[in-house]
């Protein structure tokens, strides 16, 4: 099948009306008619049911159109390579983060970022680890904002930023009398975590060692995101350890809700890109990574 045969079939798959689909593909009713009739004959099987009030796709035609879309998504790519071989900071960017770093690092990427390759457009997608690692491997994404511990092969990371943990209480709890607080004595606590499968849970967990012994995290409680841990030590439910870059976004005046830095050694994540040996924008990477460090998120510390 060529390339406009595939147009034809995807275009009515989702239109489910010649004349509509037609139209979209900027041809005459009939030439699409014709040439989608071509392409059954060739195959000896409907893709179509074909009525006076609808056209339905038959089960091969489910297969076929979804088959087609793929292909004219990755022939659109064709283009982008071309023009990105030309010049690596025109074209957009395939960009995945962490969800615990991506409200606090884009609003201060994306300018940053813009000023510096302004035809290079970022294509955002926010997950676990696990998920971003999937899509960089497959080729989904080029390149991803993640922190360590990670390794994969065939992906190379590069350092950005440390950053600091801190601890979060509830107004009126007895650790607000201290100027820092030791990781060890979270293990006495109602600890509030992210979720199973969060990377930053693990990290604070691989931070604060104690909370790995028996009985270490079996009084802890789980929340979805930082804000709904926030909003659950405010509430009185136990304290959290949150990354530096949330707690300097969270409201100032917040009455309910106390911060207090980790003595020392203060617990820390270290923030990296990570994109495919293979990549064939190595100067897309490198703009990327100055634009993070001339506009890091706040309370970090950037390694240039």
């Amino acid at each position: 099948m060529t390339l406009t045969e595939l147009r034809y079939i995807v275009t009515l798959a989702r239109e489910r009306h010649f004349g509509r689909a037609a139209d979209k593909c900027h041809v005459s009713q009939p030439t699409l008619s014709v040439a989608l009739k071509k392409v059954e004959q060739r195959i000896g099987a409907l893709l179509f049911e074909r009525s006076s009030a609808d056209v339905r796709l038959t089960p091969l035609g489910e297969q076929v159109a979804a088959q087609a879309e793929r292909v004219l998504e990755e022939a659109a790519k064709l283009d982008e390579i071309a023009v990105q071989g030309k010049d690596p900071l025109v074209g957009p960017l395939r960009l995945g983060v962490i969800y615990t770093i991506a409200p606090y690092l884009l609003p201060r990427l994306i300018p940053a970022l813009h000023a510096r390759a302004p035809q290079m457009p970022l294509y955002l997608q926010e997950n676990f680890t696990v998920r971003l690692a999937e899509q960089l491997r497959r080729g989904e994404l080029d390149v991803a904002v993640l922190a360590l511990p990670f390794s994969e092969p065939g992906i190379v990371t590069r350092a950005v930023y440390d950053e600091p943990f801190r601890v979060a209480l509830p107004a009126g709890h007895p650790f607000c009398k201290r100027q820092t607080i030791p990781s060890e004595d979270l293990t006495a606590e109602h600890l509030l975590l992210l979720g199973q499968g969060n990377c930053f849970r693990d990290q604070v967990v691989q931070a604060c060692p104690q909370l790995s012994e028996p009985g270490g995290l079996e009084r802890a409680l789980e929340g979805s995101s930082l804000e709904t841990l926030r909003h659950m030590v405010a509430s009185g439910a136990g304290l959290s350890v949150v990354p530096a870059s949330a707690v300097e976004t969270w409201p100032r005046d917040e009455s309910l809700l106390s911060i207090r830095p980790f003595a020392e050694p203060v617990p820390t994540r270290r923030v990296v890109l990570a994109w495919r040996v293979t990549f064939p924008r190595p100067q897309a990477i490198d703009v990327l990574r100055d634009a993070i460090l001339s506009a890091p998120p706040p309370g970090v510390q950037p390694l240039h």
